[in-house]
């Protein structure tokens, strides 16, 4: 565990349990962030390489607050005892077995992305791109790595090592440690590649921003505003898919072994998503933005432009308080910290207002059988944001400091305490998940 419940208990009459992840990790990511976006602005430097550089510059000042002020490398959750003396020579078999596994694991992604055509057009070139130019250089050097490692690891015997075993016939292994090992790959793989994706695109939308159109127009510093916002947020998603390492006490504990939880995620995301353009869930047809709606009334507007940067805002800070740990789908350490002390869902909660503010899909540019559809359509789209919150809650359920947490957020909790009085809803319920009810 990454801390002792008791000990947390015994502070305060009411306490908070403590978060996986610092708040340090989180400002110093940002800094350097925007210590390379203030570089960028000045020099016009708005190309693919300037996004990744940005993503290096909010991922580095993390890592080192982490080792350095944190420690998490000495946290039990890592698996690790630094105190072990063992000999390469007395894990090397565990090793080359684990490297046998992990391989195989990486020949199977890069077949996926090979015979998916999808991932070589638009935006998704430039992953493939970025991917087979570190490809040579991750495969090398996770020789090393593994077997440094396995000399330190308490239990070397992980799902890759698993996967390896039944490849070769070595010996007897769990089947349900190959499937967690192959589920946390499948959340990578997938979810990393989207994040490359979109990090140039924004952020050369943000850079290229002109300062004499976005200082004098309300809207354009709004839009400006809520494109930073979604900057910072994928530059550290980004940060959170490529960090994920047991020596930074950031590896993924458990990918979600729901059903339900795969689907309502992937329906979200290309080329599954089914709220883009055409699909069935688009709300679109027959609505303008907000801009359009608000047209004629400056007071108003500002309004609105200040409530869709600041649930942008929310939505940002979400993600930079993951630190490194952001992941779709995965336990990674239990979050009760910033606005995660105010709703279990920030980052849901604040997207969906978010689209209902901006598109006002009750009113339509067409007939009331559109307004209708829109309306109907968004308030689906919720309810499956909805429905990947429960099913994460199903998933982190299993872990006992999430019943803390879940437990104080009811009790203390701004938000489930609004929901608690509008149900009616007096006694805190733990999450379990359906055969466990």
């Amino acid at each position: 565990m990454l801390h002792d419940p008791a000990l947390a208990r015994a502070a305060t009459a009411d306490p908070r349990p403590v978060s996986a992840v610092s708040t340090g990790v989180g400002v110093v990511g940002l800094i350097g962030l925007l210590c390379w976006v203030a570089v960028a602005r000045w020099f016009k430097m708005d190309g693919p390489l300037s996004a990744m550089t940005n993503v290096v510059a909010c991922g580095v000042p993390m890592v080192l607050w982490s080792v350095f002020v944190d420690k998490v490398h000495l946290r039990p959750s890592t698996g690790i005892d630094w105190a072990q003396t063992k000999s390469w020579r007395e894990t090397i078999d565990i090793s080359l077995t684990k490297l046998a596994g992990l391989w195989i694991t990486w020949v199977g992604i890069a077949l996926i992305y090979f015979t998916g055509r999808f991932y070589w057009t638009d935006r998704f070139a430039f992953s493939m791109s970025v991917f087979g130019a570190v490809a040579p250089f991750v495969f090398i050097l996770s020789i090393p790595y593994v077997i440094w490692l396995d000399r330190k690891l308490i239990d070397p015997k992980d799902g890759a090592w698993a996967l390896g075993a039944w490849m070769m016939g070595t010996e007897p292994v769990e089947p349900e440690a190959i499937y967690s090992h192959l589920r946390s790959w499948a959340v990578k793989a997938f979810f990393l590649a989207f994040m490359l994706a979109i990090v140039p695109p924004g952020f050369g939308d943000f850079i290229r921003a002109d300062w004499q159109v976005v200082l004098t127009n309300p809207v354009a510093l709004a839009n400006w505003l809520i494109t930073f916002m979604f900057v910072i947020d994928v530059a550290f998603a980004t940060v959170g898919y490529v960090l994920t390492m047991r020596p930074l006490d950031a590896h993924i504990r458990s990918a979600t072994p729901y059903a339900a939880g795969w689907t309502a995620a992937l329906i979200c995301y290309p080329p599954f998503v089914l709220m883009d353009v055409g699909r069935p869930l688009d709300y679109h047809p027959g609505t303008a933005d907000w801009t359009h709606w608000l047209s004629g009334q400056p007071v108003l507007m500002g309004v609105f432009g200040v409530a869709l940067v600041g649930l942008t805002a929310v939505y940002a800070w979400a993600t930079v308080a993951f630190g490194f740990r952001f992941s779709n789908l995965t336990h990674r350490g239990i979050l009760t910290h910033g606005p995660y002390a105010i709703s279990r869902h920030p980052a849901y909660l604040s997207k969906n207002l978010f689209w209902w503010l901006s598109t006002l899909p009750f009113f339509t540019t067409g007939s009331w059988v559109d307004g209708a559809r829109a309306t109907i359509l968004l308030a689906v789209v919720s309810g499956i944001y909805y429905w990947r919150a429960k099913t994460e809650e199903w998933h982190l359920g299993a872990d006992p400091d999430y019943k803390l947490y879940w437990d104080w957020m009811e009790r203390n909790g701004p938000v489930p305490r609004f929901f608690g009085w509008v149900t009616g809803r007096q006694v805190p319920v733990t999450p379990v998940a359906p055969e466990q009810a």
